[in-house]
């Protein structure tokens, strides 16, 4: 049902789950908070703090917190609704509290989330007292350094210190890291401006993409593409069919999973067949592309199909019967009739950035 919504609201397979919990969590357990919402006391956002702290309690601990929170929602920001709901939680269910706090901390990780113009947030899941002692820390060295520098701003340094306590090696500070770019060789060059494409991200801009390849460490890879269509036509310099070589084209020309609403990247995700081979699917650029692991299995799963169109492209059936369409975006547009016809041919580089 979560990938239902996801293909029907064309959001991320997150975004759809979420929405499903809120409703089944407040049609089914949280009457005061669904009144509240339908009476306009709290909107979508505010009823969420409520279903976000008891989704792993029992129906009856959910409904003492449903209730002692029903005159507790109305003119309160989300903050407040959230320690409010957080105390009703640990007010009936100590022992339960307990334990899921447990879980949760052996839980830790640190997550990756991408936003606009070139920025990205990079957040770790960590015990209160751990994260609130690293961001003191850094508030600390921060306030130092701004006494000294007054050109950036205490968030400025206090983001630089996080950068440079994470990437140093050795003691040494020195910024790492590995990443695939595709971009366009006149781009490249500095004849075009087009945007490049960072795995895992998007479009990012061609001054970037410049400044990324022209780091000592950076190391690159040709990319043959078709101009009249922008679709790749061979990646490397090895022979087109091989089995090495289709695993890079094919990677190369989709660059992420290929579920509509999916962005894992390809270097972290799967190639397969999209009719599997045993349906004699053939082992092709054709019938082949890229998929995380979690939507490799979602297809074996009964109702769901694909069929391919050609060049990685597929057409998804779902058990509701709905069909989406996917393929792989062209790498840029036609040009079949712009100038530097033999450059455009070769239309990208592929960049395994070791230090950007």
């Amino acid at each position: 049902m979560t990938e239902e919504v996801a293909l029907r609201f064309s959001v991320t397979r997150n975004r759809a789950f979420l929405l499903l919990e809120i409703a089944c969590a407040l049609v089914r357990r949280l009457p005061h908070t669904l009144a509240a919402l339908e009476r306009g006391d709290i909107d979508l956002f505010k009823a969420s703090r409520v279903t976000r702290l008891t989704r792993e309690v029992s129906d009856e601990v959910a409904a003492q917190v449903d209730a002692w929170m029903a005159n507790r929602l109305a003119e309160r920001d989300p903050e407040a609704i959230r320690r409010s709901v957080s105390h009703a939680v640990q007010k009936f269910d100590p022992a339960g509290y307990r334990e899921r706090a447990a879980k949760k901390r052996a839980a830790r990780h640190v997550s990756l989330k991408h936003e606009d113009e070139t920025m990205s947030s990079l957040s770790g899941y960590l015990p209160a007292e751990v994260a609130s002692s690293i961001y003191a820390s850094m508030s600390r060295a921060a306030k130092a350094r701004r006494f000294k520098d007054k050109s950036r701003t205490l968030g400025q340094h206090r983001a630089d210190i996080f950068a440079e306590r994470l990437l140093a090696e050795e003691r040494r500070g020195k910024l790492r890291a590995h990443i695939h770019v595709y971009v366009d060789f006149l781009t490249l060059v500095g004849a075009r401006n087009d945007p490049a494409f960072l795995a895992g991200y998007g479009p990012i801009p061609d001054w970037l993409a410049r400044e990324i390849a022209s780091d000592p460490g950076s190391t690159w890879s040709r990319l043959i593409t078709d101009p009249a269509t922008g679709q790749l036509l061979e990646a490397g310099a090895d022979k087109y069919r091989s089995p090495a070589s289709l695993a890079r084209l094919i990677k190369a020309r989709d660059r992420e999973c290929t579920q509509p609403g999916c962005h894992r990247p390809a270097e972290s995700s799967e190639i397969d067949h999209i009719v599997g081979r045993a349906r004699d699917g053939r082992t092709n650029h054709h019938n082949c592309h890229v998929y995380c692991k979690g939507h490799n299995l979602l297809r074996e799963e009964p109702g769901w199909s694909a069929e391919p169109t050609g060049n990685g492209g597929m057409i998804i059936t779902t058990p509701s019967g709905h069909r989406y369409e996917t393929a792989p975006e062209p790498f840029h547009e036609s040009r079949s009739d712009a100038p530097f016809s033999d450059e455009a041919r070769e239309g990208g580089a592929q960049g395994d950035a070791d230090a950007a």
